[in-house]
């Protein structure tokens, strides 16, 4: 008993607010690993989790059945889920990639807003380990663990600086990450004509055009950084 009511104060602990100085700093940093090509290059993998986490968690809570995730060196990925192939679940299904990292984002910075950056913490770590049963082939299988030792690592032997500091930067990350995936995706659609992306799936099953579905992803990744940053007071 001793135990869970210790690892629950640490859960529920509430940081105290990082200086706006470092604040800032945390958001530049964050934006430099999805500007510059090369860090962009290893940690896009962290967004392709959450899009494919997304359609799993979608496909399940709308009755579909999920049979597995893939996730690809290229920073590709794959969810394959049993049920009806048009309708509402596989609608929903479908807007949960591009949407995932933006909402997960924002519910971030809502915890950090009121100093649960350890909560945030460990509901990450949690979903991971979710996530992790779900995988069905060796990089993804690597791809989530090390993710997930990156996490624990700062959760249970950093100082509390430095789990508010991880926290926001991954908080940021997300944010932006959300927002230069659906502009990557475009310039791919763009370039190919047709593709079987997510915008183009869900084309098919709307009738409305591809690049409708491309302005909701980017409309709600740009609504969820705005409302991260009124949270945040950054705004």
């Amino acid at each position: 008993m001793d135990v869970l009511l210790e690892f629950w104060a640490r859960v529920s602990a509430r940081n105290s607010p990082l200086p706006p100085a470092t604040v800032w700093l945390t958001v530049a940093a964050a934006a430099l690993l999805v500007l510059v090509p090369q860090a962009w290059k290893l940690t896009r993998h962290v967004i392709t989790i959450v899009h494919e986490g997304g359609h799993g968690l979608v496909a399940a809570l709308s009755g579909r059945r999920l049979q597995g995730i893939r996730l690809h060196s290229d920073t590709s990925g794959l969810t394959v889920s049993r049920g009806r192939p048009r309708g509402l679940g596989m609608v929903l299904t479908l807007l949960a990639g591009y949407t995932a990292p933006a909402l997960l984002g924002l519910g971030a910075a809502w915890l950090l807003g009121r100093g649960h950056d350890v909560g945030l913490l460990w509901a990450l770590l949690a979903a991971l380990a979710l996530l992790l049963v779900q995988i069905r082939n060796w990089f993804g299988l690597w791809s989530v663990l090390v993710t997930a030792a990156i996490v624990f690592g700062v959760t249970w032997f950093g100082t509390e600086t430095v789990q508010s500091v991880f926290a926001l930067l991954v908080t940021a990350f997300l944010l932006l990450g959300a927002l230069r995936t659906v502009v990557e995706l475009q310039r791919t659609r763009r370039r190919r004509g047709g593709t079987a992306s997510d915008a183009d799936q869900l084309a098919r099953l709307s009738h409305l055009p591809g690049l409708f579905w491309v302005l909701v992803f980017f409309a709600v990744a740009g609504a969820c950084l705005v409302g991260a940053a009124r949270l945040l007071a950054l705004a």
